[in-house]
């Protein structure tokens, strides 16, 4: 049995019950009308798949018909049936959108045939939408939660220069979430349908990493069984991440900088370049001005990298998110490990958005991971959390913005925890410090003139 809802149209009593007997044999679910007025009043009121209509007819013909499908259901197929065949008339139905044209006196086949195609062009209609929303949910998986405000500007320009096809250059710590970062920027950009592949430039020694980056022919050395693309080849139409851009020798800087000025590779014993189409991402944790100064990174290439910088907060930065990244580490956890762990209690909670993470939100899932391995009930506790988390009563030494925060930042640093801790009594707080009041009141005064 087919399937498929049909609307027939034909102000001739006989040819429409032939038409509406056929096609319900035919297993459509077919509603007939000898007025085009009234068809106009069904499309109004629901939707069919196709409309086989007569195009001469009193008051309303198949023309007008046609131009109601458009306007109000335009994944409507109609198919024009007359008994004034002309050239010109059927021109005009095919350039206003009809399927197809028919001609009086047709043949029942024929016309069941042409129906069952417009039917079968609906069904591949929606077949498409379909996979066009599988695809669209696929891109959507690619998400940063966050609510930090800082985070959130950072999304929305990703978001702006993702579709410009420009280099990226994502900075931070590591743990930070740079990957994701690059990843992001891929599934928002007009590339996302090709590959997206990431490389850590750390992990090679410098004949490996040309290897992996620029490919070899067959022979090219000892060894060399077969040809081996690149992955700025493989990359090609799509993006490639490049993770600790720093870590490479300057001979390999430069030439990657070829590579990204010249859009083209030298595959190893080749003596012909391999054009490419890759949009670059690099990222690194290291203090990328520190580099530039002692010549460990090369300017040139650095400028053709950095056309926009993203520098992603340290988590202890964005605490705010500490809570919301706990809870979906926590549910994917437990859904991987088929536990019922679903709930952090909110001691273990305290203790998580006290910590600094040093190892950010790499650190963080880590931590969740271990919780839920641990938990025998629905939640994870204070018992759950690693020994140095419930003993936790020090803050970690970190770098802020890169570099290395001076004796009279960590110290201001401290005091402002301690008052935090106290709820802001002074008192208290140059107890717990070993100083008296007056000292902890002139530190204060000079920490707010240095605001």
């Amino acid at each position: 049995m087919s399937e498929g809802r049909l609307l027939i149209v034909d102000d001739e009593k006989i040819a429409l019950k032939n038409l509406e007997h056929v096609m319900a044999k035919a297993g459509y679910a077919v509603t007939a009308t000898q007025s085009g007025s009234r068809a106009l009043a069904l499309l109004e009121r629901q939707p069919f798949d196709v409309v086989l209509t007569d195009l001469r007819m009193e008051k309303v013909d198949g023309m007008q018909i046609l131009k109601k499908c458009r306007e109000t259901c335009p994944d409507t197929e109609v198919v024009m049936i007359t008994g004034y065949a002309t050239l010109d008339s059927a021109v005009e139905t095919m350039k206003q959108g009809a399927f197809y044209y028919i001609a009086k006196p047709f043949r029942l086949d024929e016309v069941r045939k042409v129906v069952a195609e417009a039917m079968e062009k609906i069904q591949l209609k929606r077949e498409n939408r379909s996979l066009r929303e599988q695809v669209e949910r696929y891109r959507g998986r690619v998400r940063i939660l966050t609510q930090d405000g800082r985070m959130q500007s950072l999304l929305e320009t990703a978001r702006q220069v993702a579709p410009t096809d420009c280099n990226v250059l994502l900075t931070g710590e590591s743990g930070t979430g740079k990957e994701l970062f690059a990843r992001y920027l891929h599934a928002h950009s007009t590339r996302r349908d090709g590959a997206f592949v990431a490389f850590n430039c750390g992990a090679f020694n410098e004949e490996l990493l040309a290897n992996e980056l620029f490919g070899h022919l067959k022979g090219a050395f000892t060894g060399a069984a077969a040809d081996k693309r690149g992955l700025l080849e493989a990359a090609s139409g799509g993006t490639l991440f490049l993770d600790e851009i720093t870590e490479m020798s300057p001979a390999m800087q430069v030439k990657l900088l070829r590579a990204v000025q010249e859009r083209e590779v030298l595959p190893l014993g080749s003596t012909t370049p391999v054009p490419v189409d890759v949009r670059f991402i690099a990222a690194t944790n290291r203090d990328i001005d520190a580099a530039l100064d002692s010549g460990a990174f090369r300017q040139d290439l650095y400028f053709r990298l950095n056309v926009v910088n993203l520098h992603l907060p340290a988590l202890a930065e964005r605490r705010d998110d500490i809570p919301l990244l706990a809870q979906h580490f926590l549910a994917r956890h437990a859904a991987l490990m088929h536990k019922t762990v679903d709930e952090i209690t909110p001691e273990a909670m305290a203790l998580l958005t006290a910590y600094d993470f040093p190892g950010n939100v790499r650190e963080l899932e880590n931590i969740i991971e271990r919780g839920v391995a641990l938990a025998t009930g629905h939640a994870i506790d204070t018992g759950h959390l690693p020994e140095h988390l419930r003993n936790l009563s020090i803050r970690t030494f970190r770098r802020k913005d890169g570099r290395i925060p001076s004796l009279e930042e960590q110290e201001r640093d401290y005091i402002q925890w301690v008052l935090q801790e106290v709820g802001g009594n002074q008192t208290r707080a140059a107890r717990i410090l070993g100083i008296d009041r007056v000292s902890l009141w002139r530190k204060l005064k000079r920490y707010e003139a240095q605001e």
